[in-house]
């Protein structure tokens, strides 16, 4: 069978994937935005480690897991963990272990354009703003507060805040940030520079003539590169572009032959099914949301629809309307295309939970597969994990190893990690400066800093984002129920 790559922002958005009607995520009778909605969510792209989320549930903070939608009111906070959440257009926050942030405000304004204001309780944040490629489309507004400041952040700003009691600092590395003090009279805070406040007062900050280097930094810049490669996708008019960049590293488009064009996972058979495992996450006021634990879970999970194609497989095809939180209509019916439904989709408790029930109902049709760091130089590709597991961004194409999983079980690859630099003078990290190690293809450069002596920690939950090890630091994946039996893979 011949198969077609086909450009990921073309084929999503030439289509009409983002119909205007947007189905009610959640009560809109306190609309402070006239004119525009307080139908909207983002999402909870990345948990590693200790992370929790209030999702104004009435429970309290409850463990997180990632692709939960994030409506206006919630709040998450950090331990021993790390957290992203990812914007509508591609723009991107994230939490350093023992933080905490909540959204008092996420509105559409109505001109189409998003309204967000975050407030950072404590720990330190990272926020990414990306700047809209198409001049005509109406700018995206984004409210930073701590304590009692307020900061409008423009579009293509990157800044880091640290708070510490009743002080802050902001680091600004990119854009330039304007801050009005009690006298009216705006700082500018330029790039490169930081600025040090008392978060109560309305004085003027104290600008410095460099930026300080953290551990988290080479983590957050990483993530924010990731994130800006599908700045472009925003050309093509639409206002829901968080997801792509997982979309395009974790599968591709094919031409399956008489079903057409659709979007495939990698490390998928045609005997993976997309809805064999899962979460129902309940939404006062908004019924269950469907909760898949793949790194790539959001768009196909949130839009368009599935289809199973005879000797192909489960693929996606963007089509039909943004079902939002209320994606249940993305789950029924099936289609089958040239071939038979190989499992039904499931079906959305039919009551709400109990006062003192789980809000997060598990769902396990099959056991699920996962690749996994198998050794401190050395990384394994399960067949039917669908990149579950996958260190996201830092091991190449991943289309070579799909093929060679589903060919022989397993493929291999090897790795090294790379570990943040503390500052310190000991050759030692912390549990939470752990959360910072990366894990990438291949052999380190000569340049790489010396081995790390600390902890192992194994990071469970459907994170999605993998780990690395290197010398005595590991940090693994969640682990598969079992190995394929089915050959000894690859190795590269």
């Amino acid at each position: 069978m011949r198969t077609t790559f086909l450009p990921v922002a073309i084929t999503l958005f030439s289509l009409p994937l983002l119909a205007p009607a947007v189905l009610a995520q959640a009560n809109d009778a306190t609309n402070t935005n006239p004119g525009g909605s307080k139908v909207r969510i983002v999402r909870l792209s990345q948990v590693k480690g200790a992370v929790e989320i209030d999702r104004s549930s009435g429970r309290g903070f409850e463990p997180a897991i990632a692709n939960l939608p994030v409506i206006e009111q919630n709040q998450i906070r950090t331990g021993v963990g790390v957290a992203e959440i990812e914007f509508e257009d591609n723009s991107s926050l994230r939490l350093a272990p023992n933080s905490m942030v909540e959204f008092p405000s996420l509105e559409r304004d109505a001109t189409g354009a998003t309204v967000s204001s975050v407030h950072v309780v404590s720990g330190t944040a990272y926020i990414s703003l990306l700047k809209p490629q198409n001049s005509k489309a109406p700018s995206n507004q984004f409210q930073l507060i701590f304590g009692a400041r307020k900061l409008n952040l423009d579009p293509a700003t990157h800044v880091r805040l640290e708070l510490q009691g009743t002080k802050a600092k902001l680091a600004v590395f990119d854009g330039a940030v304007h801050v009005a003090d009690a006298n009216g009279q705006t700082v500018v805070i330029p790039k490169k520079k930081t600025a040090s406040f008392e978060v109560f007062d309305q004085g003027e900050p104290v600008v410095a003539k460099d930026v300080e280097s953290t551990p988290f930094d080479s983590w957050d810049h990483s993530a924010a590169s990731y994130h800006s490669n599908v700045g472009a996708f925003s050309a093509f008019n639409s206002p829901y572009a968080y997801g792509l960049s997982d979309m395009s590293y974790y599968g591709s488009f094919m031409n399956a032959g008489g079903c057409g064009s659709m979007w495939r996972p990698y490390f998928a058979s045609a005997a993976w099914d997309p809805y064999a495992n899962g979460s129902w996450a309940w939404y006062q006021g908004a019924g269950y949301s469907w909760v898949s634990p793949y790194p790539w879970a959001w768009t196909p999970y949130h839009s368009g629809s599935w289809a199973y194609c005879n000797n192909v497989g489960w693929g996606w095809m963007p089509d039909g309307g943004w079902y939002g939180i209320n994606n249940v209509a993305a789950l029924s019916p099936a289609q089958t295309l040239m071939g038979r439904t190989p499992i039904s989709s499931p079906h959305a408790p039919p009551h709400p939970p109990l006062p003192r029930g789980a809000s997060v109902i598990a769902v396990n049709a099959k056991p699920i597969a996962s690749s996994e760091i198998a050794s401190p130089t050395s990384f394994v590709f399960r067949k039917d994990s669908a990149g579950l597991g996958v260190p996201r961004g830092t091991l190449g194409h991943l289309g070579k190893f799909s093929n060679e999983s589903i060919s022989h079980g397993v493929a291999t690859t090897h790795i090294y990690t790379s570990v943040p630099t503390t500052g310190r003078t000991e050759n030692r990290m912390t549990m939470s400066e752990s959360m910072a190690t990366t894990v990438h293809r291949g052999s380190p450069p000569p340049t790489a800093s010396p081995t790390m002596n600390s902890y192992s920690p194994s990071f469970g939950g459907n994170s999605g984002m993998g780990g690395g090890g290197a010398g005595n630091t590991r940090v693994s994946a969640p682990s598969a129920p079992s190995a394929p039996s089915s050959g000894s893979g690859v190795r590269r």
